[in-house]
């Protein structure tokens, strides 16, 4: 039954609340970035997950992301087989608008490599990239930005992290926390002996359970062994091939 037409099914204007804080979470380390960014948002998917990294000494710990473009920059990280350890919400970096007014900026993460390198990364969408008020933004904070800050600093467009790229990074990451290295080789094997197009007809070549096949297929296609379309949802009708 339709509502009549006086009747106002809009929410208004909504009363801000503050931040959701997660509970201590048993054998998980706690979120320790500068702010909390899980507020209510109209525009952006706020992200928490668990993640485990050679700084955590390989226990899990809380990240909370701005949105699903930067949980995705963080997840593909993690796939780095060079990654140690990840930040999320860094302290302000203090620059001068262009209006010449102070302000600061939260890089959205902070990636440590295994040789001590440190990279800063700031994350938007296309079309704030595009403005020339971002631009200009852009180089303020990174000239601002101390050299004890990070080695380098980089600008990523999230609109490449399309929703099919976000939940194959979400999966291979998944698939890639399990170490099976049996069936990594043998699969790795038949892929380079073997003749295919899809991934069912490299699924059947191989003599380790289907399931345990995909998620080799999978960890070799996050680490850009095996390629494929990532902006199509990778299953078993996926044209895949060797790198």
């Amino acid at each position: 039954m339709p509502y009549p037409l006086e009747w106002d099914t809009s929410t208004g204007k909504q009363k801000k609340l503050p931040a959701l804080k997660v509970n201590p979470i048993l054998g998980v380390l706690p979120y320790d970035g500068n702010r909390n960014p899980l507020t209510r948002s109209s525009s952006a998917s706020r992200v928490s997950m668990t993640f485990a990294t050679p700084a955590t000494k390989g226990q899990r710990k809380v990240y909370h992301f701005d949105g699903q473009r930067e949980m995705a920059v963080g997840l593909e990280a993690l796939l780095s087989p060079n990654l140690y350890g990840l930040e999320v919400q860094l302290p302000p970096v203090a620059y001068r608008n262009r209006k010449g007014k102070l302000a600061e900026h939260s890089f959205d993460l902070r990636i440590t490599f295994r040789d001590g390198f440190r990279r800063a990364v700031y994350v938007r969408h296309g079309e704030s990239l595009a403005r020339q008020k971002t631009k200009d933004e852009i180089k303020a904070i990174f000239e601002a930005t101390p050299a004890w800050f990070a080695d380098d600093k980089i600008v990523v467009n999230g609109d490449h992290y399309t929703r099919a790229y976000r939940d194959n990074l979400i999966r291979i990451y998944r698939a890639s926390e399990t170490v099976d290295e049996e069936a990594d080789t043998h699969v790795l094997d038949c892929a380079r002996t073997g003749r295919y197009w899809l991934m069912r007809e490299l699924l059947t070549q191989c003599e380790v359970p289907a399931a345990r096949a995909f998620n080799a297929i999978l960890r070799h296609v996050g680490q850009g062994v095996i390629k494929a379309n990532w902006h199509a949802v990778i299953c078993e009708y996926s044209r895949i091939w060797l790198a």
